[in-house]
């Protein structure tokens, strides 16, 4: 509950950062402006997002045919999550990971790398697609997509800042100095704003996974499997496609990447912690 909490204290901050900037831009018109870009961007991104996704991992579609075990988990969870058959893929990716996506439930899709499929047991990898059905059943693929056009359209107006400057509350040119500050920092906060709605959203799937799923420790046995090999095996697609990395169960990039702040992910020990205490309880 509490993390459904943050994350709408977090949506309303970053909403509120967006309209602000869009104001000082150009005053009640640009926030006017601001909203209807934000608007915009929005409405592409929840009708195309997850075919865009899915291309850029060269996912295929299963079935019960072509992978019959994998496609029966899915909809057996499914079924216990009350939740109606997601598609299904594969990406033939040896890093072991798996996302969701889709606008709503009656069009989500899930995928999961091959690799993963060999590196997991069978309980660990219904732990992992319970995970990915929590995410399903909680809208975070809705959630996750605003508030990453949120922090985009954000930076955006604040390169406007840079070049056209603001406005006052009178319509007089703003501090210049203030415009340089707001390029620089307005896109931070939008980013820590989003990089910390992502973090929470993942503690919440991990509970709702295991929650579905009804084995936290096989989810918690999982997170740590694929922390380890995600050191040594490299997801090329997410490589090349960075963007989609705050989608998938494990950062893909966390060998190299940022921690802290900017990261996508709760740390992977707390998260295993978390799980552990559902089990003793």
């Amino acid at each position: 509950m509490f993390n459904i909490f943050k994350t709408a204290v977090l949506m309303a901050g970053i909403t509120a950062l967006f309209l602000l900037i869009g104001q000082w831009l150009g005053g009640a018109q640009g926030m006017m402006i601001a909203l209807v870009v934000a608007l915009g961007m929005n409405f592409f991104s929840y009708w195309f997002s997850d075919k865009m996704v899915l291309k850029m991992h060269n996912a295929q579609r299963v079935d019960e045919t072509t992978a019959p075990q994998f496609y029966r988990m899915v909809q057996e969870l499914a079924q216990k999550a009350e939740l109606p058959m997601p598609a299904v893929y594969l990406i033939q990716e040896d890093a072991p990971n798996a996302f969701a996506t889709g606008r709503n439930p009656a069009n989500a899709a899930v995928a999961a790398t091959t690799g993963i499929l060999r590196v997991l047991s069978e309980r660990e990898l219904r732990g992992v697609m319970a995970h990915e059905l929590a995410h399903v059943k909680h809208r975070d693929i809705l959630i996750s997509t605003i508030s990453a056009t949120m922090a985009g359209a954000i930076s955006m107006l604040a390169n406007f800042a840079m070049f056209f400057g603001g406005r006052d509350s009178e319509g007089r040119p703003a501090n210049p100095i203030a415009g340089i500050l707001v390029m620089f920092l307005a896109p931070m906060a939008a980013s820590v704003i989003q990089m910390a709605i992502s973090r929470a959203r993942e503690y919440e799937a991990d509970r709702g996974g295991a929650e579905i799923s009804g084995d936290p420790a096989a989810l918690a046995s999982a997170l740590d499997k694929i922390h380890r090999y995600a050191q040594g095996i490299p997801m090329e697609s997410a490589e090349r496609h960075p963007e989609t990395a705050q989608m998938m169960i494990m950062n893909p990039l966390s060998g190299g990447g940022l921690r802290g702040l900017f990261s996508t992910h709760p740390p992977t020990e707390e998260r295993i912690a978390r799980l552990m205490a559902m089990v003793q309880r």
